[in-house]
């Protein structure tokens, strides 16, 4: 289950149409499992109660991704580095 949905998606993204919901719904659920396999761990599993932090990370590779849908123009960075800055302090380092 996503962390966030597609209602705060769309405001983080300043959208009031409902043509790129099931976009935006893939988007969220990809941009999640990109955060949780850089961070090592499942964010529900670990976190009783979702931390904003997190939750922003997730808003802000949304937002990347829905902004820059092709390796072309000006943005041609991976990530935003506001969840560089969530994935370094909250990363797990633990090997199993």
């Amino acid at each position: 289950m996503a962390i966030i949905d597609v209602v705060a998606a769309k405001a983080h993204l300043n959208i009031t149409f409902s043509d790129d919901d099931n976009l935006i719904e893939g988007k969220i659920e990809a941009a999640q499992a990109h955060l949780e396999s850089l961070l090592g761990y499942e964010i529900e599993t670990e976190f009783p109660t979702v931390p904003d932090d997190l939750k922003q990370a997730v808003l802000g590779l949304v937002g990347h991704w829905y902004e820059n849908r092709e390796a072309t123009g000006e943005n041609l960075f991976e990530a935003p580095f506001s969840v560089w800055d969530v994935v370094r302090e909250r990363r797990s380092y633990a090997w199993e």
